[in-house]
């Protein structure tokens, strides 16, 4: 009778000490700028649980049997090229945002340059700094079962040096 309580007490340990495989939660904390000047506060994250077999986007969670490989967040420019849309993150335009998403850093702010840039803006990935080609661009998230493997953005070039 001991042994078997202590094999049970055993197995238990075993089940609770086990680490949890392929799950993350990446709150995705961040500030928008409005040509106001005013500034608000927004949460755009992903999660994964193993156990639930579901993933969270934003607010929403989705039935799937594993990670997803990415996720695309689009980023479009107005006509005037004065405000940004961004659906994830806000209902309507604004002018700049700031993003930390895991170890990810991500800022899309207006600045002085000397040679025409589109919009003014400069797209910040980790301290690398992009330009935009056209009025869109899209940042692709990369999942592994740990949480992002990497960002990628299409629509951009890389900054060769045109700021003042």
């Amino acid at each position: 009778m001991l042994n078997i309580k202590k094999n049970l007490f055993l197995i238990t340990i075993l089940f609770i000490t086990l680490p949890a495989f392929a799950n993350f939660n990446l709150m995705g904390n961040g500030t928008l700028t409005y040509p106001t000047g005013i500034s608000k506060p927004f949460n755009f994250g992903f999660a994964w649980n193993d156990k639930t077999q579901k993933f969270t986007i934003g607010k929403k969670s989705y039935s799937m049997e594993q990670v997803p490989d990415s996720y695309s967040i689009a980023l479009a420019i107005s006509k005037n090229e004065k405000t940004i849309w961004v659906q994830e993150f806000a209902k309507g335009y604004f002018e700049q945002f700031e993003w930390n998403i895991g170890k990810h850093h991500v800022q899309l702010k207006k600045e002085k340059f000397e040679n025409q840039v589109l919009g003014n803006y400069v797209l910040i990935l980790d301290e690398n700094q992009y330009f935009f080609t056209s009025r869109a661009a899209s940042l692709t998230i990369k999942f592994n079962e740990s949480g992002i493997k990497g960002i990628s953005i299409d629509g951009v070039t890389k900054d060769f040096g045109t700021k003042k």
